[in-house]
């Protein structure tokens, strides 16, 4: 009987530790998204290159389809202004060293000299890769106002 006893108890431990573990790990992509957002209204490439895989697989809410330098020459050119870019309503669901995030994300600024305003739904793919969470996927779609 107490060996029945000692084995809950050990269960209980590690279910709580990795309860923690995963809010941890949830704490830290949604840091990551915002952070990534950051970077992108700040053109930071530093930043983007520590965040974005090298096999980034990125779908523009147009459906064109960008590899990571693409991406990193669209949030680098010169005719587009982002003003304020935030995430909001996201979701992380983890499948081992893997972490899929559904969410909103809001962007305004200004392109070509005229104000813009978006609204898309997105969906971004996490690796854990080397003690880090790089993504390798992502895609929007539009929403309408």
């Amino acid at each position: 009987m107490k060996w029945i006893f000692a084995f809950m108890v050990c269960t209980a431990v590690v279910f709580a530790q990795s309860a923690a573990e995963v809010e941890r790990e949830h704490s830290r992509i949604i840091a990551l998204e915002n952070a990534w957002n950051q970077a992108t209204q700040q053109k930071d490439s530093a930043a983007l290159t520590m965040l974005l895989a090298p096999e980034l697989v990125y779908v523009e809410y147009d459906g064109s389809l960008m590899g990571k330098a693409q991406y990193m020459a669209s949030v680098q050119s010169p005719l587009v202004h982002p003003a304020r870019i935030a995430s909001e309503s996201m979701t992380v669901h983890f499948y081992g060293d893997i972490a899929v995030v559904n969410g909103v994300y809001r962007e305004s600024g200004a392109k070509d000299g005229k104000s813009y305003i978006l609204r898309e739904r997105f969906t971004d793919t996490w690796i854990h890769r080397d003690e880090s969470w790089m993504c390798v996927a992502s895609q929007s779609t539009l929403i309408s106002h």
